[in-house]
């Protein structure tokens, strides 16, 4: 298929194509404050009750401890994962009704992850308002067109594909939630410092009188889009904070961080992982901006990925990400529903088993001339 084939099949969608007026959505889009805290509750305190098992357990070298401990971290690292996914839900203002009761309770679900939700919540808005559009997003790992790729050395072609090897999730995850936000916390005062310095010396050179909160707000950062990330990050690291010298100087500060950066580091790439194979999968769309459609992205951009039950529960149905992208006002609780309720409009969403994942991680271009992703082996 030619370049304007492919074009032309993206951009002419067949008859039987449904159009978003179609879907039944508003029903499911109201938020019910007893499941949502009944959800916090069935996640939060199994967490603090599986903490505190693994701290015990982990003191002894004895037989009950090697079998009792991988047992425990495979269940926190589930449990993190559904906590992730309600505390994904309140940056979309979908869990409770409120947005106060949403901040509420992402602030705290962002203290059992380690990383503020707000900066991170902006960000992934963006990806939602772009999804399917790889001139404008292409996804949590950066990826580059085959063109890009081919023009690159063979010593950067292969750095790039370890970067991106799915083994690289576990320090990466780790660096991402609780490297990352502080790295970048740290520059961004460096940054207001050189700002005020600059202010101070334009005030004594020139006469005019500079207020320090005028300082503040003519300052810009480059890391935040908003005061309100900023405080939301500085609240999050300094109760972060407190929380590790509190919990390491009761177990022991080695004990701590050998548990907390091997859990950490797990549930960030189970996280990160499920982010990306259900936008990078076979046959997913990805157009240029020309002919991108909105629609078009969240039905068939993103995958439907098949899990059992019981996974299902641990990531609050996030499987059911094509409804999720139609419309992000619809709580986790409600998507199944809505699923079922417009089954028949979803029989061509991209069933994705997890038998198919390692295929998904092979998809690390983007062929801007074919309009699809593939390997670099391809």
């Amino acid at each position: 298929m030619t370049t304007t084939d492919k074009r032309m099949s993206q951009d002419m969608a067949p008859s039987h194509y449904p159009k978003r007026i179609d879907f039944k959505l508003a029903p499911f889009m109201a938020s019910d404050d007893r499941i949502a805290s009944w959800q916090i509750l069935n996640t939060v305190v199994p967490i603090i009750a599986v903490g505190f098992a693994m701290s015990a357990v982990t003191t002894s070298f004895n037989i009950t401890a090697i079998v009792l401990t991988p047992l425990l971290l495979v269940l926190m690292v589930l449990l993190l994962s559904r906590s992730f996914s309600l505390m994904h839900d309140c940056g979309h203002q979908s869990l409770f009704r409120s947005k106060r009761s949403n901040r509420i309770a992402a602030f705290g679900l962002s203290l059992i992850h380690g990383m503020p939700q707000h900066p991170w919540s902006r960000g992934h808005a963006f990806h939602h308002k772009h999804n399917g559009n790889w001139d404008r997003y292409r996804g949590p790992s950066a990826l580059i067109t085959r063109e890009q790729y081919d023009s690159r050395s063979p010593r950067s072609q292969w750095l790039y594909r370890l970067l991106r090897h799915p083994l690289l999730l576990f320090p990466g995850g780790f660096f991402y939630l609780i490297i990352k936000p502080r790295v970048a916390l740290l520059l961004s005062f460096f940054e207001f410092v050189g700002h005020s310095i600059k202010s101070t010396i334009k005030m004594v050179t020139t006469g005019d009188w500079i207020s320090p909160k005028k300082v503040c707000t003519n300052y810009k950062s480059s890391f935040f889009y908003t005061s309100g990330e900023c405080v939301d990050m500085i609240a999050n690291t300094a109760v972060v904070g407190m929380l590790w010298w509190w919990i390491g100087s009761s177990i022991g500060y080695a004990h701590f961080w050998i548990l907390y950066a091997l859990i950490m580091s797990c549930s960030a790439a189970v996280m990160i992982a499920v982010f990306f194979i259900q936008h990078n999968f076979p046959e997913s769309y990805t157009s240029d901006e020309d002919n991108w459609s909105y629609f078009r992205g969240a039905l068939s951009g993103s995958s439907f990925l098949q899990m059992p039950a019981i996974l299902n529960w641990f990531t609050a149905d996030i499987a059911y990400h094509h409804i999720h992208h139609l419309s992000e006002r619809i709580p986790n609780y409600r998507l199944k529903e809505c699923h079922e309720a417009n089954i028949h409009l979803v029989q061509n969403v991209h069933r994705l088993y997890l038998s198919q994942v390692s295929d998904c991680f092979s998809l690390i271009l983007w062929d801007r001339e074919r309009l699809e992703l593939v390997s670099p082996f391809a």
